[in-house]
């Protein structure tokens, strides 16, 4: 089966040529597909941040080959894998990046690794498989070679450990999932578990930066400008925002986890 378009998801930024190297071979092996960026803007290294931005956004994309590489463990015994999903492949690390994304495209049919040399580039660099190896993998099967051309089967891939959330009578404690452009945190909770935790109107956010009140709301403008809010995220996460301005900023960029509280001011 032939697809139409890759989709690429990266932490490489764009202040260099990494992308447009990696778009580069793709145009060169298949001119005619078209390639979807995710986002390459993911923190370094931050694989659990990579893998939900690219399964919050796969069944709003047309059926695809999702090239998705954050990588730290480049060039080591990590695998490189195609993985086989219900309504499309998955190519990258085996790391856990490209599990979250299959769930959502239906669950993991087959999964095989990446060691056939005629499907990747002539010299293969240690620090960057996305050019070498995964752009040429992608593109190649956009073509519609069958994954089972690339290497033999793969029956354990790696899984990231299950967020952590935890659901106590007036605390929540979650783990941070991603910090997006706006500088609003999404939690791997849900807003239905505030309500299970007993939290209701206000709440207290503790973080290893401090304490800070903020309101239950739908959207940003329930509160004030400079205001913070737990709201229900378009993914349908619990997320925390500030009115205009940024939570991030407040909590810090690299926050991993908050525990909220009822607040002895709730109503």
């Amino acid at each position: 089966m032939s697809y139409d378009w890759i989709s690429f998801t990266t932490d490489y930024g764009l202040d260099d040529g990494f992308v447009a190297a990696c778009r580069g071979v793709i145009a060169q092996l298949v001119p005619r597909v078209g390639v979807i960026d995710v986002t390459h803007a993911v923190p370094p290294q931050r694989i659990r941040q990579g893998a939900a931005a690219l399964a919050q956004t796969v069944n709003y994309l047309p059926e695809s080959v999702h090239l998705a590489v954050v990588d730290p463990g480049v060039g080591t015994a990590r695998r490189n894998v195609v993985v086989v999903a219900g309504r499309g492949l998955l190519v990258g690390p085996d790391n856990g990046l490209l599990l979250p994304a299959a769930e959502e495209l239906g669950g993991v049919f087959d999964a095989f690794e990446l060691v056939n040399p005629e499907f990747r580039l002539p010299a293969v660099s240690a620090t960057f498989h996305g050019r070498d190896i995964f752009a040429p993998a992608a593109a190649h099967l956009a073509l519609g070679v069958p994954p089972e051309q690339f290497g033999p089967p793969v029956h354990d891939l790696v899984r990231l450990p299950e967020p952590t959330v935890t659901v106590l009578p007036g605390k929540l404690v979650s783990e941070v999932l991603t910090v997006d452009h706006f500088g609003n945190l999404q939690f791997a909770a849900k807003f239905r578990d505030l309500e299970a935790a007993s939290i209701s109107g206000k709440a207290t956010v503790h973080s290893g930066l401090g304490v800070f009140e903020v309101a239950l709301g739908r959207t940003f403008a329930d509160v004030p400008t400079g205001t913070a809010v737990l709201y229900e995220d378009s993914a349908g996460q619990l997320a925390l925002a500030v009115n205009g301005g940024s939570a991030a900023a407040v909590l810090g960029q690299s926050i991993q986890e908050c525990t909220i509280t009822s607040s002895p001011t709730a109503s």
